[in-house]
């Protein structure tokens, strides 16, 4: 047998190489992994956020399920929602995010992840959540990371006395070293197994999120709220095929342009340029408002030849996600990136679970919690990333990091492929970011490259070790004589196995 995992936690890759030695798909194993992301990374992802699952089959074309949320079909007043705004102090800046019941947006992950069950997996349900549930009784220790995570948005977490009560009791986030139980969420793990996801779309789950004062969704959205089947956003460089999440999803797109446009093996102040451009691009295109013309727009064969000539000759004048990577024994793979925004704040009565807060986020509600269009897929950052060598080696990748994914993924992308590094090296080399025109970067040594950056961007932020801004890559490798590796990024306390 040989496996590898990587995710972002010790419990998480545990839950899944425990399935994958019981023979489970690599798609029982992401479920695995995912329920017990729900339990161990509680501020990362829940059950009422979204997502993506890239698949990479044995053989045949990859494809990705779209599981992300959707606005709800109508808007209600502003005056009948819940709606607050708390601010964020991430040391260097602080940040307001959009909280209350009125920024849920329409969930389908569950959903989706049944019918990826029933096309791809193998073992029973009951199997899948067990492990999940058994530490959600029995409690997770928090780790130095988690911690720091839930440090971070503490105003939601303190935001309601319920989600304090679990979260935060006494009104601080657990420390590290703290045990952290949610008996609650255990017994709606195992309860799903057993009904199937109707449980969340019309049973008790569905109900309790419909029935949170001052939300806009309806039990009417969560019938009609579906999941999609997409063909993955594919190019070719340098001997690999990398398979990417398509529009509507906007992380997919903007990576395949950068690395359309970059040359073999650029240096990094080239892929600093590169990336200022496509956020550049993205936000002169609009196409936060018309994700589903993002490939059009930015992949257009003139705009990539003039990216290319651009990068060549000119010079500058400048939410929560977490992720699991899975390789099985049958040489197939699949990736989940899951989200759930930084949660809404609200706890659904009698289940212990937060639900998502993606109407509030500004990055994919550009307008505001008011401001969406009814009944439409929201856009996400989220890429998670199959990529195969002409050597049958097969890997499978992605991030979290919000807007920062685009950048973790291109540059590791990039290190991988054009490099050649091995997965633990790439996950380890250093990574760059442009947001609103300003480079940071994780400090390059002393061999020019630092001050080749700092030349163009003087008022960059330099980072001397690696941060958890920069995302957080997760990698499971296999080549074609069923070699197997696989990296957790230390920037977000990555748990990696293989076997």
């Amino acid at each position: 047998m040989t496996y590898a995992v990587a995710t972002g936690h010790a419990l998480t890759t545990e839950a899944a190489e425990q399935i994958l030695r019981a023979g489970g798909s690599a798609v029982d194993a992401c479920i695995a992994a995912a329920c017990t992301a729900f339990v161990a990374e509680p501020v990362l992802a829940q059950p009422l956020g979204g997502g993506f699952l890239m698949l990479a089959p044995g053989a045949g074309a990859p494809h990705v399920l779209d599981a992300f949320v959707q606005t709800p079909r109508r808007r209600r007043p502003e005056g009948e929602l819940d709606l607050a705004t708390i601010t964020v102090d991430f040391g260097t800046a602080t940040q307001d995010f959009h909280i209350g019941a009125g920024t849920v947006a329409t969930p389908t992950l569950i959903p989706a992840l049944f019918e990826a069950h029933d096309r791809h997996g193998r073992m029973p349900w009951a199997d899948l959540v067990a492990h999940a549930a058994q530490h959600a009784r029995a409690g997770v220790t928090v780790t130095a990371f988690q911690a720091e995570v839930a440090g971070l948005v503490a105003p939601i977490l303190t935001a309601d006395a319920d989600v304090s009560a679990l979260c935060a009791p006494g009104g601080k986030p657990a420390a590290e070293g703290t045990v952290q139980c949610n008996p609650q969420l255990a017994d709606v793990l195992e309860v799903l197994a057993a009904e199937g996801p109707r449980f969340f779309t019309e049973g008790e789950v569905g109900q309790g999120l419909t029935a949170l004062p001052g939300s806009h969704l309806t039990g009417e959205d969560l019938r009609h709220a579906r999941h999609a089947w997409r063909p993955a956003l594919t190019l070719r460089r340098q001997g690999h095929d990398i398979a990417l999440n398509p529009p509507p999803s906007l992380g997919g797109v903007q990576i395949a342009l950068a690395l359309s446009a970059l040359p073999r093996a650029p240096r990094p102040v080239l892929v600093a340029r590169a990336l200022a451009e496509v956020a550049r691009l993205r936000a002169d295109l609009d196409i936060d408002r018309q994700p589903d013309r993002a490939g059009a727009l930015l992949l257009d064969p003139d705009r990539v030849a003039h990216l290319r000539r651009l990068l060549a000759s000119h010079t500058p004048a400048l939410r929560g996600t977490t992720h699991i990577s899975v390789i099985a024994a049958d040489g197939s793979g699949a990736a989940l990136s899951l989200s759930n925004g930084e949660g809404c704040g609200r706890l659904i009565p009698g289940t212990g679970i937060q639900p998502n807060n993606m109407l509030g986020e500004e990055d994919l509600s550009p307008d505001g919690p008011v401001g969406w269009v009814p009944d439409r897929r929201l856009a996400s950052m989220m890429c998670p990333t199959a990529m195969r060598g002409d050597d049958g080696t097969l890997t499978l990748l992605g991030s979290g990091g919000s807007n920062r994914i685009r950048s973790a993924l291109a540059t590791t992308l990039l290190a991988l492929v054009d490099a050649g590094l091995p997965p633990d090296a790439a996950v380890a080399a250093p990574r760059m970011h442009v947001e609103n025109g300003n480079l940071s970067f994780e400090g390059l040594g002393a061999d020019g490259r630092r001050e080749a950056l700092l030349a163009e961007w003087p008022q960059a932020t330099v980072w001397d070790r690696p941060a958890m801004y920069f995302g957080g890559v997760h990698i499971a490798r296999r080549d074609r004589r069923g070699g197997v590796q696989a990296a957790g990024d230390p920037r977000r306390a990555g748990a990696a196995a293989s076997g």
